[in-house]
């Protein structure tokens, strides 16, 4: 079938990307879903900085590529053997497919999938297989999703069936934003009820951790960015102090405010000086835990001798170490509950062609999440 999709070509474009268009929306075949493959209508999808990070280089990914990852839709055809979805179906998209055998999998650690990032660095499907072409040529898969699209065909093992009753463009941030922030909370760290809690970097990742900290029952969050407009929407979210990372004396001010550092302090930013930031501040005895994602070159000088003399913890989160299958319903059913406000993360709705447009806000820090949305 031929489809609208937003294409990748080649990475790192400059901004403004409203003038260097790294993403152009050209007209792609998209094959019908394969065996344990999906054919699905994309309702919204979110822009992410996972998505930023391959427009500008950051994570090398190969090209061309239809990109996107995080979004929600409707399923419209099912692939041989598919079996326990139906047409009609309401799914989140989830970008790491787990095939449910490997090591990681069967340790219940399906965020870790070998063969799932195996195929997400192939920027092809579970099975192997790219469904989308241009002109005769073969384009890459985004993590398994390419959700900048009209529709996409993913692996059964990249969706999760949810509610029908929740608005498609807020669903969207659940496959990424919400698995990633708040996983990072209470599946990464465990935080208990009751503690202290730093959150560093106050992207839509980043504020789905605030917002999972306080449903954890954080008795202190302190929200830390450089962007006073975060701050204030950190405080409206239930953050209890806010501190701006650049501020002269931002360390000592959040230790002063936490008696001497925090018991979990959680980094998104995705650069060395914000999780060198979220280390400092952490209390002896602490956890540290970052789910940003610098350029692959990026190294963080450390004191070992502190990891053991502090009995200190660093520990890094992917997708939230979720259980997709498991954690999408339940902090949906939170969500629904009034318990995990998700739709106040959700600054901005456009059409695929303002998609360039789009990234600009997300790199200007000017916007939370921003979705696509389709009719």
């Amino acid at each position: 079938m031929k489809i609208k999709a937003a294409v990748l070509r080649q990475m790192g474009a400059a901004p403004p990307y409203a003038s260097s268009s790294p993403l152009s929306i050209e007209t792609v075949d998209l094959a019908p879903p394969g065996p344990g493959e999906v054919l699905i209508k994309v309702s919204a999808a979110g822009l992410c900085h996972s998505d930023l990070s391959v427009i500008n280089g950051d994570r090398p990914r190969p090209m061309p590529m239809a990109l996107g990852h995080e979004a929600a839709g409707i399923v419209e055809a099912l692939g041989e053997g598919v079996t326990d979805l139906q047409a009609g179906d309401h799914v989140v998209v989830v970008f790491v497919p787990s095939c449910g055998h490997c090591a990681p999998c069967a340790e219940g650690r399906p965020a870790l999938c070998e063969p799932g990032a195996a195929a997400n660095g192939a920027g092809t499907l579970l099975s192997g297989a790219r469904r989308i072409s241009l002109v005769g040529q073969t384009l890459h898969h985004h993590l398994g999703c390419s959700v900048f699209a009209e529709y996409a065909t993913v692996s059964r093992h990249s969706l999760v069936k949810i509610d029908g009753a929740v608005p498609l463009d807020e669903a969207a941030l659940f496959g990424c934003a919400v698995l990633t922030g708040v996983g990072a909370v209470v599946n990464t760290a465990k935080v208990p009820m009751g503690a202290s809690v730093a959150v560093v970097g106050l992207g839509g990742v980043g504020l789905a951790a605030l917002i999972g900290a306080q449903a954890a029952g954080a008795r202190q969050i302190i929200a830390v960015d450089l962007s006073h407009d975060k701050l204030v929407q950190a405080r409206g979210l239930g953050a209890t102090h806010t501190v701006n990372a650049g501020q002269p004396h931002a360390l000592e001010q959040i230790r002063e405010l936490s008696a001497g550092g925090v018991e979990y302090a959680f980094e998104f930013a995705g650069s060395i000086p914000a999780l060198d930031l979220a280390y400092r501040i952490t209390r002896r005895g602490g956890t540290t835990v970052t789910a940003g994602l610098p350029p692959s070159t990026a190294t963080l000088p450390l004191a070992a001798v502190n990891l053991v003399a502090e009995e200190r913890t660093l520990k890094g989160s992917y997708i939230g170490t979720c259980v997709p299958s498991r954690d999408v319903p339940r902090y949906i059913a939170l969500y629904r509950q009034g318990r995990l406000p998700v739709d106040k993360l959700l600054t901005g709705r456009l059409a695929l062609e303002d998609i360039n447009h789009g990234f600009d806000l997300l790199h200007e820090g000017k916007a939370i999440r921003q979705v696509v949305v389709f009719d």
